[in-house]
């Protein structure tokens, strides 16, 4: 049998792909609808695999859901398929609705479907992951505790709120068809592939383009930063070892202002690659105007998955976010690929 991962062109997806397939000799189809931040280029290095099909579609399209799991069969549907950026949901909050709300039902629904129809050992093994995030919990303050699995949801944008009622979609068909579902809500991920639309990427890419790069408000917004290869591990330990029907929260245990991670990538870049002129990059930070509604806390408590998985992240955020650094400096060519007229046009837009 096969797993199917959506949305398997992104960040996280195509960093769990690479992954899984390094270390499962297992076929894995990627259904992915290669939206702005959906790149192939992720994946090239896996175009002679012969475990790794690539189908482009949405996972609105139920009669094509349909389709894949009636003719690859699969033990494992991971569902990374969403719009994730917040500025956009505020911007466009429509696009948000429809992936992440519509397409979740309509993923679950082919899946009720799917597995009412395997035989009592298939279904018994069965798994639908669904990957979610902290930010359906809201927003804590600074001496607050951390968000644990049972914290109230309490979303403060449209993409948050789009992924509560995905959780919750998710958490209907366990409770009402049985489906053997498994969510994961993860902290802040930062690594290899991610669009340089969120804020670590965003600064490597400015600050190596010699341009001044926005930071929110005060900057003292409090985020937990995982990085992508810790959280794949993690869902590959949930698949694995995971109660039916539970909620895993997988977070980096580095909780850090945006300013304290902004301040030590220009750190990092002065030691690695200074300057011409010989001015320090931190030159280049320029503080916007604040975010509509911008959570001030993100923090996760990971003593459940600990606890019960014996997982935890291998990576400090210094180890994390250096070779994060070192990734962009060596693949220029990639990061030129994704940042054409349409990503100019946003980030003039939205930070104007």
């Amino acid at each position: 049998m096969s797993i199917i991962v959506t949305g398997g062109a992104g960040f996280i997806g195509s960093n769990f792909i690479i992954d899984w397939l390094d270390l499962n000799d297992q076929k894995l189809i990627n259904l992915d609808k290669l939206t702005y931040a959906g790149n192939p280029q992720n994946l090239i290095n896996l175009k002679n695999n012969p475990n790794y099909i690539f189908v482009k579609g949405d996972i609105c399209d139920k009669k094509l859901i349909d389709q894949l799991f009636n003719t690859y069969k699969p033990q494992h549907i991971i569902n990374f398929a969403s719009e994730t950026h917040v500025d956009k949901s505020i911007d466009s909050p429509a696009d948000f609705i429809y992936t992440n709300i519509v397409g979740t039902f309509k993923l679950l629904e082919s899946t009720r479907i799917y597995w009412n129809n395997l035989k009592s050992e298939e279904k018994e093994n069965f798994r639908f992951l669904h990957v979610s995030t902290d930010e359906v919990y809201g927003s804590l303050d600074f001496a607050a505790p951390s968000f644990n699995e049972t914290h109230p949801y309490k979303p403060n944008s449209p993409y948050s709120a789009s992924k509560a009622s995905s959780d919750h979609l998710v958490r209907t068909y366990h409770h009402t068809y049985s489906i053997p579902v498994l969510t994961t809500h993860c902290s802040n991920n930062y690594g290899p592939y991610q669009f340089p639309e969120k804020l670590i990427p965003l600064v490597i890419y400015n600050a190596l383009a010699g341009k001044k790069f926005p930071l929110y408000g005060d900057g003292q917004q409090v985020r937990d930063w995982l990085y992508v290869g810790d959280h794949c591990d993690a869902i590959r330990q949930v698949l694995e070892k995971g109660k039916v029907g539970e909620v895993y929260n997988i977070g980096g245990c580095n909780q850090k202002t945006n300013l304290e991670v902004v301040e030590m990538i220009c750190d990092i870049l002065d030691m690695v690659k200074p300057r011409v002129n010989g001015d320090t990059y931190k030159s280049q930070i320029t503080f916007v105007k604040d975010r509509f509604g911008h959570d001030r806390r993100y923090s996760i408590d990971t003593s459940k998955i600990k606890k019960e998985l014996h997982w935890q992240p291998t990576e400090t955020f210094e180890t994390g976010i250096k070779k994060t650094i070192q990734w962009y400096i060596d693949n220029q060519e990639w990061v030129k690929k994704v940042t054409g007229d349409n990503y100019h046009h946003w980030i003039n837009k939205h930070y104007k």
